[in-house]
């Protein structure tokens, strides 16, 4: 969440702008613990973590020994000849630099549209301001928990990694993603098997939340998802390094009385 700066862009094309005086301000008695468990851990948040542990053991490899004959470096150990699999990871390695250790990337899966997750951002927002400019944002932050979402159920993905390297693949992917190319391959799906699939996909913005999927949020003239349901899982093939698989319990979803997803 660091350097977050939210901006009202995306969300005013959602939905009105209204705000209930007596509306509930909870939110603003949130711990930072409560905030991050909320985005990265709950019932509408959860982080998926790839770990790339095939440089554990490697060592720096020069460049030119790579690329001019490849062969001879494993000869030269007394190690077997390369396969091509192994000089196309040493290529990759001698051109952006050798990992050498396991490096992973978290990809942070919230349900936008459930209020807890609009809560937390806010909170999340409205902490990292300075002191005296926090009253002047509490409006925004709570016309964002405030917002109807009947007609969609929106899914948010940020991301970071413990290589920069890592972080700008998965951006390649996001970025050039559209909502054409996700449609098959991006759904919700039941425990029950019943999927619905991708109604449109945004690009990481300016606005600090990720990227966007918006589902429709009724099948027929039911809500997709009810308190009979056990779990529901988001799957997206983003790109080549982003595959998303993550499921959530639909029976822990329940807030202030209400199914919130």
């Amino acid at each position: 969440m660091k350097g977050l700066v939210f901006t009202l862009g995306f969300l005013a094309l959602l939905c009105g702008l209204a705000v209930a005086q007596d509306a509930d301000k909870s939110w603003l008695r949130l711990t930072p613990k409560q905030t991050m468990k909320i985005l990265n851990e709950s019932a509408w948040g959860q982080t998926q973590t790839e770990t790339n542990a095939s440089e554990l053991f490697f060592t720096p490899t020069s460049q030119t020994s790579i690329i001019n004959n490849p062969a001879r470096t494993a000869r030269s150990a007394g190690g077997p000849t390369l396969s091509t699999d192994n000089r196309d990871n040493n290529q990759s390695r001698a051109s952006e630099g050798a990992y050498n250790q396991a490096v992973n990337v978290n990809y942070r899966i919230r349900f936008f549209s459930a209020k807890p997750i609009r809560e937390a951002l806010a909170r999340s927002i409205f902490l990292q301001q300075e002191t005296a400019a926090r009253e002047l944002l509490i409006p925004q932050m709570q016309s964002l928990v405030d917002r109807n979402f009947e007609p969609w159920i929106v899914v948010i993905v940020d991301f970071d990694a413990t290589d920069g390297r890592l972080t700008g693949k998965a951006m390649q992917d996001f970025a050039s993603a559209t909502s054409q190319g996700l449609q098959n391959k991006t759904y919700l799906e039941r425990d029950d098997g019943k999927r619905i699939f991708l109604l449109d996909y945004r690009a990481p913005a300016s606005d600090g939340l990720g990227a966007k999927f918006i589902f429709p949020r009724m099948v027929g003239d039911k809500p997709f998802l009810s308190g009979e349901n056990i779990s529901v899982r988001f799957v997206s093939e983003v790109g080549t390094y982003v595959k998303l698989n993550r499921p959530f319990k639909v029976k822990e979803m329940i807030y202030q009385g209400k199914l919130e997803y």
